[in-house]
């Protein structure tokens, strides 16, 4: 590229509309929100709105809110308030001082319905739920008026009061905005904007006993807040005409533009939260945050990173089109951000003992090795070394197959940062369950001693069983069968993996790692790639969870 030739960037179709409606005047600035309702955790889905929203308002400088639309007290909790400001926090997304929540503006909602009532662009109904469903017509037959449609605005006004003050039972009585029942989108055909609940709200208390729904309260959030562009997912697009309608007639001077983009979906995963529920409260998880589900908690606590998550974010791109992400792809992110950060460390999971049997009893040594071959800047540790060691089952066998590089009778390999070492003889236990491999090594082939005669084929990783920490490791599988699909088609269960969770206990891992922390992640060699998990770890018993295996099938 010549140096007088500029670069070509490629925006998405959202950055284009933005930088028009600046370039146009339409917004002095920009005002992104992120407005999850608290009825659950968030999920890898909500990750891509996320920095999305707060990705747009940092690069034009602009402000990003924090909003919650807690309108809907009957699946609220303060819980699921706590769990996504931490879920946020842990992507990057900064709010500084905006942290809104709908219910704060419950009073302007209840008087901009009021404000509809008096231009005569609501009223009061007394249907019931099934009669609203049945005068609401088809997608191909348009709906029929409400007999109580063209009640007067003073009778309106009064009987919405009422409503307010408790007068009516639950859903005795909705306020719904007067606007076409023949409209071709249904839900432009009369929507109920209030309903009448008589439910404690985790943030006010008992003082409603109405509520807005969320297609009349999330508009006037936006406009409240100043929002200018209200980024939200494809199938609110049909929903648009109602969002613009509402700030239309409340007439606010600069009304938000809703933007729609495509959800992120990811292959083989359960995201739906009336099935994560399902799955908590049957405790075949054990939580929202069990790390085998894709919320935000159980990636973080199986060891995936913020950087992970915004590179999977940013491969997957934004289009208006639906499309499916491989859970490979997101694999290979976090496999491409821990390579170069991370330890190598050795771990055993399935020990058995090998003994060098001309290795001087009592001797220890300390091997210098190189915590990550691929980044020198990591340093080095100390590694000792001595006569008996643990190393894996699968390191071993006693008829190989052919090809088969690692132990076995009369076979030498290197041992990973040491020497090498020759199987003279095994044990057996009383079920025939090979207990210990006896060697010899040679001590003229310690590695980096500039030892350059016979080369061997096979090298295996060990830990010094008198120095190695016990630890317990969990291994983990979709939770889903891949092959049969999420769910079950006769009867819409989840066609769940009898694997997806593999407890080891007696494994063992190098002495250095018996500080480590909640959340601190490692490569096991040959393993992969493993984190300290932050729920079940104590002080005197240390769990790792799985993050990824090392290999990948997925190509960028």
């Amino acid at each position: 590229m010549e140096s007088n030739e500029k670069e070509v960037v490629s925006k998405n179709f959202i950055e284009q509309i933005i930088e028009k409606d600046l370039a146009e005047g339409a917004y002095d600035t920009v005002c992104t929100r992120f407005p999850p309702e608290p009825n659950g955790y968030l999920h890898i889905g909500h990750a891509k709105s996320i920095l999305l929203n707060y990705g747009l308002a940092k690069k034009y400088n602009g402000k990003f809110n924090m909003r919650f639309d807690d309108t809907n007290p009957t699946k609220e909790k303060t819980e699921f308030v706590e769990s996504i400001i931490k879920d946020i926090e842990w992507l990057g997304a900064d709010w500084e001082d905006r942290l809104f929540f709908a219910s704060d503006y419950f009073q302007e909602m209840y008087e901009g319905a009021v404000k509809l009532i008096k231009k005569g662009k609501a009223f009061v109904c007394d249907l019931t739920p099934e009669q609203i469903r049945e005068y609401r017509g088809t997608l191909t037959e348009p709906g029929k008026n409400s007999p109580y449609r063209d009640r007067s605005i003073e009778e309106n006004l009064e009987l919405f009061e009422n409503m307010k003050n408790g007068a009516y039972k639950d859903g005795e009585k909705v306020l719904r905005a007067k606007i076409d029942m023949s409209s071709p989108n249904i839900n432009m055909r009369d929507p109920i904007i209030y309903r009448v609940a008589h439910i404690p709200h985790h943030n006010t208390g008992d003082k409603w006993c109405i509520y807005p729904m969320y297609d009349f309260a999330h508009p006037i959030e936006d406009a409240v807040e100043g929002v200018t562009h209200s980024i939200c997912t494809l199938e609110f697009e049909d929903h648009r005409p109602l969002y613009d309608w509402v700030v239309r007639e409340l007439e606010y001077k600069k009304p938000p533009k809703q933007i729609e983009f495509a959800k992120l979906y990811l292959t083989n995963v359960v995201t739906g939260k009336r099935y994560i529920k399902k799955l908590v409260e049957e405790k075949i998880v054990d939580g929202w945050d069990d790390p085998r589900l894709v919320s935000i908690a159980a990636l973080r606590r199986r060891g995936f990173t913020p950087e992970s998550i915004k590179m999977f974010v940013e491969l997957c791109g934004v289009s208006k089109s639906n499309a499916s992400a491989d859970y490979a792809m997101l694999e290979y992110c976090i496999r491409e951000d821990l390579k170069l950060k991370k330890p190598r460390m050795m771990a055993v999971l399935d020990p058995i003992k090998l003994i060098i049997d001309n290795y001087p009893e009592g001797k220890v040594e300390y091997l210098d090795v190189m915590n990550n071959m691929e980044n020198e800047g990591l340093g080095y540790r100390k590694v000792p070394f001595c006569r008996e060691l643990y190393m894996e089952r699968e390191d071993f066998m006693e008829v190989p197959p052919k090809k088969y590089f690692r132990l076995f009778p009369g076979n030498e390999v290197r041992l990973m940062h040491a020497y090498f070492v020759k199987c003279e003889s095994f044990v057996k236990d009383e079920t025939g369950k090979i207990t210990e491999v006896h060697c010899t090594y040679d001590p003229e082939t310690k590695c980096g001693s500039g030892f350059s005669g016979r080369k061997v084929k096979g090298t295996i990783h060990w830990v010094p069983a008198a120095f190695a920490a016990n630890v317990e490791v969990r291994l983990y599988e979709n939770i889903v069968d891949e092959e049969k699909g999420v769910y079950n088609e006769e009867d819409g269960s989840l066609n769940l993996n009898p694997n997806s969770l593999t407890v080891l206990r007696n494994c063992f891992v190098e002495s250095s790692l018996e500080g480590a922390k909640p959340y601190d992640s490692f490569q096991f060699v040959r393993q992969g790639y493993f984190c300290v998990d932050n729920k079940d770890t104590t002080k005197d018993h240390l769990v790792f969870n799985r993050i990824v295996s090392l290999k990948s099938s997925y190509k960028i």
